[in-house]
């Protein structure tokens, strides 16, 4: 049973490195608004992190091509960064023509999402409860991050390529990521039909 303090919020969190199942990230989706399910979908499609992700407008978009520059990233003191390395990266066709069409609606240099990290966080604890999803207390934005790189890791995606796109290194991406042979044969068709054409485009000439 999920308990709650005086401020609503969420205290109790057994499992920091959960992910979302296919069948539960799409009925936590149902739950939402448009305003919230377009940005949890656009963390669910890049991978990205929330200040990266939160920090997104219309002009950050290359929609012909189908690719979107995070250009607030998250700075590596150790390596001697002062600010982030800037990363371009894919989307599917479904979703960039998903975010295409919100992105309409709002001034090309709007943020697409103001709402703070404790409030999204917050507001996943609880449509979660809502959808009926197991252990909802568990999950934060960062777990929607993770079921991204799991999603590619069940795909057969590079790691070298999911580090690329994620900004880890290869220390977080074995540290952080088990294995996806817990997938099941229906898990699999969903993770695919998610995810799209992402990494999966023919090129034409």
């Amino acid at each position: 049973m999920i308990e709650e303090n005086k401020n609503n919020k969420f205290q109790i969190k057994s499992d920091k490195k959960r992910f979302f199942f296919p069948d539960e990230w799409n009925s936590l989706m149902k739950q939402m608004k448009e305003d919230n399910r377009i940005f949890f979908e656009l963390m669910f499609n890049t991978g990205a992190r929330f200040d990266e992700a939160q920090h997104l407008r219309p002009i950050d978009f290359d929609f012909d091509r189908n690719n979107v520059r995070l250009w607030k990233t998250k700075t590596r003191a150790k390596k001697g960064e002062k600010v982030g390395s800037p990363r371009t990266i894919s989307l599917s066709s479904s979703f960039s023509n998903k975010i295409r069409k919100y992105c309409s609606k709002i001034k090309p240099d709007q943020y697409i999402y103001t709402n703070s990290i404790q409030g999204a966080n917050q507001l996943i604890k609880r449509m979660g409860q809502k959808a009926q999803i197991k252990n909802p207390e568990d999950f934060s934005t960062h777990n929607i991050r993770k079921t991204h790189g799991m999603y590619l890791k069940a795909l057969g995606i590079d790691m070298g390529e999911i580090c690329t796109r994620l900004g880890h290194d290869a220390n977080t991406y074995i540290s952080h990521y088990g294995s996806a042979d817990i997938f099941t044969d229906k898990d699999m068709r969903q993770i695919k039909e998610l995810l799209g054409d992402l990494y999966m485009r023919q090129r034409r000439y």
